[in-house]
């Protein structure tokens, strides 16, 4: 097992060739063992240490990642100003609402589009983000202090708001984040960041978003009601096997996804490298191994489930599941990441290869993982990719011109 993922991440990091990884199989019933199906160019994993802004990392490697497939050379993007532009408009909304809107470190794929759009994106050279004496990024200071001032804001002692409020909001971002460059060194020339977006060819209004939830009519857009789509955008709404089939073409024609999904499920073990949704009855033992299986107590299946040492069978998820799930709020968009391929198992399961942002120490397999089919299916709130990925017969049904 462990050698299969040190392949793999090694690979995914180093990048020193787009050949699909092709493992050997084994012939033993034991650990997980890989093939490739697909596998993207993608920019090193980064890390968000101590901040809540998972939704800034992910889609920003997945803005490299397009501009990677756009013909570009590797670069890498400042996730921290993203982060600043969205504080700022979320604390605007949040006090036109009377402190009834979303203030938090939480946020959505699009967010880092829509900030594209409006202001451009800068390297991380040019802002780090780390103007409050450390080397990675604690956010509980900046996200408490902005949110207390907020808060007496909208309590309105005056009356009435002053002039001052936006500037001081600003200048508490400012003192925590860095005042936001006017330039930056763009292929070795000094441009606006709406320059640098510009000429880098990526277009912003080529993104989508979709989701899969009865709750909305299907193949219309919808706003999902999500707390960290504070913006209310619209998703478009698709059944839970074209959301499966839409993710599966993109990466088969060389498009990455952006993912916003539930990482609290106990199927999900970074540190393993996998997230999983096992049954705790397995349907698929023979054998010895099926006469042990029977004889286990149903704690001691549920562990040994959940072990991930080995493939097991694992649960038919369909829309029901899923719209449970997102109705007594299991499932909820509690992490963004990154989909960059595809691999099987040897009993033929399909797993998307996931990029995190916890950092390359984050496990032993360089800050990857392999998300199951099951697992996407159950846990998945949304997705973010290039109109093109999809399915040009999808396409045409949503009414997306591509």
């Amino acid at each position: 097992m462990n050698t299969i993922f040190v392949k793999i991440a090694a690979i995914l990091i180093l990048w020193v060739s787009l050949t699909p990884i092709a493992e050997a199989k084994k012939t033993d019933s034991t650990g997980f063992v890989f093939d490739t199906v697909a596998l993207i160019k993608t920019t090193p994993v980064k890390n968000q240490a101590n901040s809540g802004t998972c939704w800034s990392f992910a889609t920003t490697s997945f803005v490299e990642t397009e501009l990677l497939r756009l013909g570009m050379p590797s670069v890498d993007l400042s996730e921290m100003f993203f982060v600043r532009h969205i504080y700022f408009d979320k604390g605007l909304r949040f006090v036109r609402m009377h402190g009834t809107s979303n203030y938090s470190a939480g946020g959505q794929a699009h967010h880092v589009i829509n900030t594209i759009k409006n202001f451009g994106f800068v390297t991380e050279t040019s802002y780090n983000g780390l103007n409050y004496g450390e080397n990675q990024h604690i956010h509980g200071e900046v996200d408490e202090a902005s949110k207390a001032f907020l808060e007496a804001v909208v309590k309105n002692p005056n009356r009435k708001l002053s002039t001052a409020w936006q500037t001081a909001f600003k200048a508490i971002l400012d003192a925590y984040l860095g005042v936001l460059p006017k330039e930056t060194n763009w292929n070795g020339k000094s441009l606006s960041p709406t320059d640098a977006a510009k000429s880098s060819g990526f277009n912003p209004d080529d993104y989508i978003e979709i989701t899969s939830y009865s709750a909305y009519p299907f193949y219309q857009e919808c706003a999902l009601e999500i707390p960290d789509n504070y913006d209310l955008k619209n998703y478009y709404n698709v059944p839970a096997n074209d959301l499966f089939a839409i993710t599966l073409h993109a990466l088969e024609n060389g498009y990455s996804v952006c993912w916003d999904g539930d990482v609290s499920d106990k199927g999900f073990s970074h540190n393993k490298g996998l997230a999983i949704v096992p049954e705790t009855e397995t349907t698929d033992l023979t054998g010895s191994e099926k006469a042990k299986w029977e004889k286990l107590t149903e704690k001691e299946k549920l562990r040994s489930a959940y072990s991930f040492e080995k493939p097991l069978a694992e649960k038919k998820i369909d829309q029901t599941d899923r719209d449970q799930a997102f109705d007594n709020q299991k499932t909820t968009d509690d992490h963004l990441m990154h989909l960059i391929g595809i691999v099987k198992d040897q009993k033929g399961t399909t797993y998307f290869i996931t990029k995190n942002s916890w950092g390359t120490e984050s496990n032993e397999f360089g800050g990857y993982l392999n998300m199951s089919e099951a697992y996407f299916r159950l846990n998945t709130v949304a997705i973010m990719m290039h109109k093109k990925a999809l399915p040009p017969a999808l396409a045409k049904k949503l009414g997306i011109q591509q």
